[in-house]
């Protein structure tokens, strides 16, 4: 009978484990809300309110130029919430993200407009939408590492992926907001008024999701790997936590960092485009009504939250890397049909496009909480989740939006703006392609070898 490791971390209880996932997922929720909400304001009133007197298409940029600053921002926050994250642990750090997310969101809630603050207005809205961006920018790394390192590692692509619906939950939540506002109120209420209401509504999630963040404990890996450090610290001279994450994971894991920036290209930019610059075009260029674009991102957002578990799941028995090429190839695919099927005018054929889309779209994003956590070491995981993730999102989600608008702008089709996600898709297929399979990795320090990476802790299941 082998004596356990002094330090081994314990998986979470049966019960427990639901009670974190549910933590993570409702917090990253009340976050994606936020972030998603300004999304959808930025393509709906923001240009009449914040960047008057434009015309209509231009006034859409620069109001999508400022929807890009919050992704600027992101990296900045996975720096600094990934270097404390492997520093003091994941639970503080989701804390405090929660509470900058939402403080911003309701300021936003409350801010004036240009018609009574003139210049000062877009540069109040632009200054809370990069205290957004730093925010999520250390969300997202930490509330998929709490769940990932709690146990379980057979089924960790199921578990994982429950903390990637937030993004589906979040979007559900602030589209369904907003269109049953629209649906309720004119177009001159709307304006006047009624697009603070869902800011201001950040206000009461951020308390719920705060009391639940609370409630749950630190990742049991962490503190198993920080107490082996402190344990060997004295003999090798060196500090419990890493002093530098961010060198470390540069120095020791770059190429990984590489396949996860590469990884997110499609699964960014199709995003955007399937869900913010859809409002655009079908809104302006096959002048479906507001409330028709909104109910059919609506519906796909559900479909999307229905299948992110059962993509993960997949990815538990077949690995990350099959299900994510899946979604690469399937978000290629479905560019021109997309925009056909938005042509028509029809809303079954609006909700068929953002739906297709955005089943295709979990699949790459299911499997990627599991896959870039088993990627990194644990001292480091934070740092490199986050980094690989978010440093792409500058090249990626960020300009989605405006470069899809500036496209259509100048050629007056979708035919560029297609060629575009499928472009990012190759990018994708490209550095998936050239990553190694993780199913099988043991998170735990032990099961990593000199070279930083993680070897497989069981044997493949067979059958």
């Amino acid at each position: 009978m082998t004596t356990p490791a002094p330090h081994e971390p314990q998986p979470a209880t049966p019960n427990s484990l639901p009670r974190i996932v549910v933590a993570s997922l409702i917090g990253t929720t009340i976050e994606w809300y936020d972030f998603f909400l300004y999304g959808s304001a930025a393509a709906l009133v923001f240009n009449k309110l914040f960047f008057p007197g434009s015309d209509p298409l231009v006034g859409t940029l620069l109001s999508f130029l400022t929807y890009a600053v919050g992704f600027a921002a992101r990296p900045l926050g996975a720096l600094v919430f990934g270097h404390y994250g492997d520093r003091l642990g994941r639970k503080r750090l989701l804390v405090v993200s929660l509470l900058m997310m939402g403080g911003a969101t309701c300021a936003i809630g409350v801010l004036p407009t240009h018609a009574t603050a003139g210049s000062l207005a877009p540069v109040l809205l632009t200054g809370l939408r990069l205290v957004q961006g730093f925010a999520l920018g250390g969300e997202w790394g930490g509330a998929v590492l709490l769940v990932s390192e709690h146990g379980d590692a057979r089924r960790r692509g199921f578990w994982a992926s429950w903390p990637q619906t937030g993004a589906p939950a979040g979007q559900l939540l602030a589209t369904g907001v907003l269109s049953g506002l629209t649906a309720t109120l004119s177009d001159a209420e709307f304006l006047a008024w009624g697009w603070r209401v869902p800011f201001l509504l950040s206000g009461v999630l951020l308390v719920v999701g705060l009391w639940i963040r609370l409630s749950v404990d630190e990742s049991p890996v962490f503190k198993a790997a920080l107490a082996r450090a402190a344990s060997q610290a004295p003999a090798r001279g060196a500090a419990a936590a890493e002093r530098m994450p961010l060198v470390a994971v540069l120095r020791d894991q770059w190429r990984d960092v590489l396949v996860a920036m590469g990884a997110r290209m499609a699964e960014n930019i199709s995003y955007y485009v399937i869900t913010a610059f859809v409002l655009v075009y079908a809104t302006g260029h096959t002048q479906l009504s507001k409330q028709t674009a909104l109910n059919a991102v609506l519906i796909g957002s559900a479909a999307h939250f229905a299948v992110i578990p059962a993509w993960g799941a997949l990815s538990d028995r077949i690995g990350r890397r099959p299900v994510y090429l899946l979604g690469a190839a399937g978000v290629g695919a479905w560019a021109f049909p997309f925009f056909a099927l938005v042509d028509t005018g029809s809303f079954g054929a609006l909700v068929a496009a953002v739906t297709v889309g955005l089943v295709f779209h979990g699949a790459m994003y299911a499997p990627q909480a599991a896959f870039f956590s088993e990627m990194f070491t644990t001292r480091v995981r934070y740092s490199g989740a986050s980094i690989g993730a978010q440093f792409s999102s500058v090249a990626a989600g960020a300009p989605a939006p405006l470069v899809a608008t500036a496209l259509l702008a100048e050629h007056g089709s979708a035919t560029p703006v297609a060629l575009y996600v499928m472009a990012a898709a190759v990018l994708t297929l490209v550095a998936v392609g050239c990553a190694r399979e993780t199913r099988h990795r043991d998170l735990s320090d032990e099961a990593h070898g000199a070279d930083g990476r993680a070897e497989p802790s069981f044997a493949p299941e067979r059958g």
